[in-house]
């Protein structure tokens, strides 16, 4: 499979969407990362991706560029949750309609077991998504995670790509990568810069 081409989000959605997160989900100081590295600020996108016109503002967005023979929508939870379940109901509300799903950071042995829940298919056309990434591992984790139960990747979505990264893992596993909203649309560098 080779990475194909997505469409480009319409400014004045991506605009509010930037102003929305700087509203909400960015704050200043000295802030130590999962990582371990310093930084100027802290993004806490969930303050976007799970108030309710952040939620509308993500999927004016996103639903913009997600191909039309897209089935479903998710990826590792919890940061894919609010985004994945978000973007699906408010495309419900327009006549779209992707199926939403969780994949478990650790396979469950009990009840209905492994990796994946909710209403992810085998066959089904995926839209894997993160709400911030930083590097791309989680990314490339969901990928292989739905390639293994039998859907196709068809897009990588981020709400905001932090670090730079994650097109590269994407595009290593052949699946096109689309950031909604980037570290330098808020004003900062990329962390892997």
């Amino acid at each position: 499979m080779s990475v194909g081409s997505v469409g480009s989000i319409d400014p004045t959605a991506k605009q509010a969407l930037v102003d929305h997160l700087l509203a909400h989900s960015i704050k200043h100081g000295d802030f130590t990362l999962k990582s371990g590295r310093k930084s100027p600020y802290f993004l806490d996108s969930k303050q976007t991706a799970c108030d309710p016109d952040g939620v509308v503002l993500m999927a004016d967005a996103a639903l913009g560029v997600i191909p039309d023979y897209a089935t479903a929508i998710g990826g590792i939870t919890v940061g894919a949750d609010p985004v994945a379940y978000g973007i699906a109901a408010v495309g419900a509300t327009r006549g779209r309609r992707l199926s939403s799903f969780t994949i478990r950071k650790e396979a469950k042995d009990h009840g209905v077991t492994g990796r994946v829940a909710g209403a992810l298919r085998p066959g089904d056309r995926v839209v894997i998504t993160e709400d911030t990434t930083s590097r791309g591992v989680t990314l490339a984790d969901a990928i292989e995670v739905v390639r293994e139960f039998g859907a196709e990747p068809v897009l990588v979505l981020a709400l905001v790509d932090r670090g730079g990264t994650a097109a590269g893992y994407a595009a290593d596993a052949g699946v096109p990568f689309i950031a909604l909203v980037t570290a330098p649309d808020l004003g900062f560098a990329y962390d892997g810069a």
